[in-house]
């Protein structure tokens, strides 16, 4: 019977955790950009609904908007009122530097103005 640790053997599973670092860092760093990207998400659906409901009291959507937003996706807004549309655009954290221009969440709401 051959022995399960042999000489040529010893080192194999430490190379092997070694390399599979990189990859196990990789897939976390993926996992948690799509976390900020699904929250900002959740962020704009809510402030969205916020402006919307600014317009409709004849208020400006833009303050409503950042209101409803935490402080750190205040800086990180843009709104835009055409008509009855509202249009909130968040641009989430990222965590590699060449990610942070392309990414922005988008939500929209209709909304008859105010009289």
């Amino acid at each position: 019977m051959a022995d399960p640790a042999a000489p040529g053997d010893a080192g194999q599973a430490s190379v092997e955790v070694l390399a599979g670092i990189p990859a196990l860092l990789l897939a976390g760093l993926i996992a948690l950009q799509l976390l900020a990207v699904g929250y900002s998400a959740t962020l704009a659906g809510g402030a969205v609904e916020a402006g919307a409901m600014a317009v409709a009291a004849g208020e400006p959507a833009g303050p409503a908007v950042r209101s409803a937003l935490p402080g750190w996706a205040r800086q990180r807004v843009e709104t835009e009122v055409a008509g009855g549309r509202v249009t909130v655009t968040v641009r989430p954290p990222a965590l590699l530097g060449p990610l942070a221009g392309g990414l922005a969440i988008g939500d929209s709401a209709w909304v008859r103005p105010a009289s």
